[in-house]
């Protein structure tokens, strides 16, 4: 048993709830009952939830008081009148985001966050410590389906905190692993010099589950395998998020650290959205979020099972509501039910980001996981960066495998222009891709409009 576990759960987090108000295991409880709630009982609470958030916007929030004028359709059906709200961008959001500030609070009193732009330009928000809280506990949830409790030790592959001076960077360290019993490994500089000591560390500290971009767990893995690394230890699970996680990085992770990958989807300005149980199933936080899946050109409502862009509405933060914010992502929604025991509905499947999609020259949408699997086949790239600058000109970056053949460069050239039409692809040769200012890697990435 691990102490420093048994500290935190028996003492540090009493601590914050009796002194500091902190109601991260109140909401873990709450939503450990609602998850066995029936589909109608889901539905209800989720409506009632949605009234009132949509009720409190259009009277207390000046981006929101435009739509008093459906205060009756909000009252008889929420669900029907929040499509009468448009879809908020990022970009809107960023030209007047201080209209979004209820007028009940202060900003200066508010928590501030930011995303970490590697989709674009940085999107500066606040919450409140309710919201905080609730997507603490919805993460918490969704571990404890794996058996991993409040507490227990984890290793983050993550971007680190770059921007702290020295004293900062100390402080930060010893609070993450006393009071947050967790190692981090910096996603921003993994390379094969320093495996060994990222090894050597994991196995001193024996982290119960590791945690981190889809990217660099994915990287991560491929240096363990390609320098016949493993750890003397099992961990429960190694955890992806923050990024669309693929089948064939799924099954790299696994196979380096010999344990099952959980999968949470989930967002800074969208809190922990979904998270993947026992059966294998990506379960909806509808608690804490309503969720609409659009047409990525008409932005309406796409029939059940269809896929389509994500928008999100946070039930939870009145301070600085979103009603509709488009996240980015594309995904589908399930019809089906999982049999572990969860009534929550499911997420068939997250396609990745909006700006993964590429136009073909005749205009067709191209996902750019199809690039995933061309190269797939040639073991010779060992690794690559597709981008999409107009509908015409591509880059394409290449990272050389040990059984590198310039033949299979352009078989992955010829491969592309049979799904993408004739397009100029200029090739460039690299020893790495680096990583965006959050950590991420992008493999796929748009730079233009869908609709031109």
């Amino acid at each position: 048993m691990n102490l420093n576990s048994v500290l935190i759960r028996n003492l540090v987090f009493p601590y914050m709830e009796y002194f500091k108000g902190n109601k991260i295991r109140s909401y873990l409880k709450y939503l450990q009952e609602t998850q066995h709630y029936s589909e109608n009982e889901l539905k209800s609470l989720q409506e009632k939830k949605l009234r009132s958030l949509l009720l409190y916007s259009i009277e207390k929030v000046p981006a929101y008081s435009k739509y008093r004028h459906l205060y009756t359709d909000i009252m008889e059906n929420p669900s029907f009148a929040i499509t009468k709200f448009p879809i908020l961008t990022k970009q809107n959001f960023i030209h007047s985001s201080l209209t979004y500030i209820s007028n009940d609070v202060k900003k200066e009193d508010l928590i501030p966050n930011r995303t970490g732009g590697s989709t674009g330009e940085p999107v500066q928000f606040y919450l409140d410590r309710k919201t905080v809280e609730f997507y603490e506990a919805a993460r918490w949830r969704g571990l404890s389906w794996s058996n991993i409790k409040i507490g227990d030790s984890s290793a983050m592959i993550w971007g680190s905190p770059i921007e702290l001076t020295q004293q900062q960077r100390l402080s930060y360290k010893l609070k993450e692993r006393f009071l947050k019993n967790r190692i981090l490994i910096s996603a921003y500089n993994l390379n094969p010099s320093s495996l060994k000591e990222y090894i050597k560390t994991l196995n001193s500290f024996k982290p119960m589950y590791i945690y981190g971009y889809a990217s660099a767990l994915y990287l991560f893995a491929e240096l363990m395998l390609s320098g016949n690394l493993s750890l003397k230890f099992k961990p429960v699970a190694v955890v992806s998020t923050a990024e669309t996680l693929y089948d064939f990085q799924r099954e790299k992770i696994e196979n380096a650290f010999k344990c099952r990958v959980i999968n949470e989807y989930g967002a800074r300005d969208g809190g922990i959205l979904a998270y993947q149980c026992s059966r294998g199933n990506m379960h909806l936080t509808v608690e804490n979020a309503y969720i609409e899946i659009v047409d990525i050109n008409t932005k309406q409502p796409v029939a059940s099972g269809g896929s389509g862009l994500v928008i999100v509405t946070d039930l939870n933060n009145y301070s600085m509501p979103r009603i509709r914010y488009q996240l980015g992502d594309v995904a589908t929604l399930s019809l089906d039910r999982c049999d572990c025991g969860l009534q929550l509905p499911l997420l068939e499947k997250i396609e990745g980001r909006e700006d993964d999609i590429f136009v073909a020259t005749n205009g067709a949408y191209v996902h750019g996981h199809v690039f995933n699997h061309i190269a797939r086949n040639l073991n010779g790239i060992k690794q690559f960066q597709i981008i999409q600058h107009s509908r015409s000109n591509i880059s394409l970056k290449i990272i050389r495998g040990l059984n590198y053949d310039h033949l299979q460069v352009q078989q992955f050239i010829n491969e592309i222009k049979k799904v993408m039409g004739s397009v100029e692809i200029k090739v460039e040769f690299a020893e790495s891709i680096e990583p965006s200012n959050s950590g991420k890697i992008r493999y796929t990435k748009r730079e233009f409009p869908l609709s031109i």
